[in-house]
């Protein structure tokens, strides 16, 4: 269960982070104003609501891990709502990078 709650929460943080840097994008880049912003700005305070109560107390390992769920999480982002297409390197690099978030957080340890 404890692999279960820490994936749905690496889940939540990508759509807190992503989400929220994608409205500050749109909110610059594509002039849709400051009410899109202040939402980015809010959502990326979530996301690190839900990155602190990953039950790992190491703050170095949650966040080297969180990388490559962002890696991965943001290129399905861009195919979801911006219509991109990853290629075979995009799709190749993205699942390299979940395995080395599933080594870094749930390979066995010794105590």
């Amino acid at each position: 269960m404890s692999v279960l709650y820490s994936i749905g929460l690496f889940i939540a943080a990508a759509v807190f982070e992503i989400g929220g840097a994608w409205l500050v994008w749109q909110g610059i880049r594509e002039h849709r104003g400051w009410v899109w912003i202040g939402a980015g700005v809010i959502a990326l305070g979530i996301y690190g609501v839900f990155a602190s109560l990953q039950p790992d107390a190491n703050f170095g390992r949650i966040l080297a891990a969180y990388g490559g769920v962002f890696v991965a999480g943001s290129l399905a982002w861009g195919m979801v709502v911006d219509g991109f297409r990853p290629d075979r390197w995009d799709v190749t690099g993205a699942l390299i990078c979940l395995v080395g978030v599933a080594i870094i957080m749930y390979a066995p340890r010794s105590a």
